[in-house]
């Protein structure tokens, strides 16, 4: 891809340097993201009156550490959430640690499932013009899409998850049996775990309702750095024209979710969807490079502050 769209690396040094203060902009427009990811989580962590509650400061440092590391491990969750549940168990205990980080997990696809059928609303509203037979057959088959997924995650918040999933592995050849007798001997564990989940949505549900808005919102917020890029190519491109992007970008760079960073996937949606918008694909490439030296420096910063800010927990936890 970097070497076939039509643009020379000439040109590529002038359009990076034309981003000019739309790139700082969209570094911070991450920390205010980050920001907001966070306290949607401190919000599961801290919920009811549990003592001792954990401070933002710290819940921030977890999430970005966290999101790097799903950044830059195969299959995304690997990496982050252990992390996650090793740092919170020592504050508030390994089961309710292991809850409220599958919790958030949850809360932050869901909110993606949340935002595609949102979007789609919007895409009806703005091209309503334009629909032919086929599209609106694409649209209906995204929408069941997005309407299976949120009845799955409903019946995983009603009713716990991790017990159905393990034992959904439980049945895989070669590691099947492996994960059975993990699973036997953590069985009370495991049971705790589903039923701090299934309280949440339950007993709960303004807290609830309160993360999941503020991962939308989350959504919604990102939106912009779209926005702020493409501004250096067309001053008059609208948000909902960035946000109908970033929906499409985020569903056909989560379906490749098993590769890295999402290499290749996020670029490839990019250069699509900018050509739907009328704009030389060579932009949406652009894009997908100025994002990737975004992700870049957050993920130095998340990975520096695993090691900085807690070096006794660190050491005592890397072996």
């Amino acid at each position: 891809m970097l070497f076939s769209f039509d643009m020379s690396w000439a040109e590529v040094g002038a359009h990076i340097r034309r981003a000019g203060y739309w790139f700082p902009a969209v570094i911070v427009l991450w920390l205010f993201i980050y920001i907001i990811n966070a306290r949607a989580w401190q919000i599961i962590v801290n919920e009811g009156n549990r003592k001792p509650r954990i401070g933002f400061l710290r819940i921030f440092k977890y999430t970005v550490s966290g999101y790097s590391l799903n950044s830059v491990t195969p299959v995304g969750l690997l990496g982050g959430e252990p992390y996650r549940i090793m740092e919170l168990s020592p504050l508030v205990g390994r089961a309710k640690a292991t809850s409220s980080v599958i919790l958030y997990a949850m809360m932050h696809i869901f909110s993606h499932f949340c935002f595609w059928i949102f979007s789609l609303g919007v895409f009806l509203v703005r091209y309503a013009h334009a629909l032919s037979l086929s599209m609106l057959i694409v649209l209906g088959a995204i929408l069941l899409f997005c309407l299976v997924g949120v009845k799955f995650f409903v019946m995983g918040y009603r009713y716990g998850l991790v017990q159905k999933t393990v034992s959904v592995f439980s049945r895989l050849p070669l590691v099947g049996a492996r994960i059975q007798r993990v699973a036997e001997s953590h069985a009370e564990g495991l049971q705790t775990v589903d039923e701090q989940i299934s309280a949440l949505h339950t007993q709960r549900p303004l807290v609830f309702y309160r993360s999941l808005f503020l991962e939308f919102f989350a959504r919604l917020v990102g939106c912009f750095e779209l926005q702020f890029i493409l501004f250096i190519f067309n001053p008059s491109i609208s948000y909902w024209d960035c946000l109908l992007m970033q929906a499409f970008v985020s569903l056909f760079a989560n379906l490749f979710f098993f590769i890295p960073m999402q290499m290749g996937s996020k670029e490839g949606g990019l250069a699509i969807f900018t050509s739907v918008l009328h704009m030389n694909g060579s932009y949406g490439v652009l894009t997908g490079l100025i994002t990737r030296l975004r992700e870049l420096i957050w993920i130095a910063i998340g990975l520096l502050l695993i090691r900085f800010g807690n070096k006794k927990q660190v050491k005592s936890n890397i072996f």
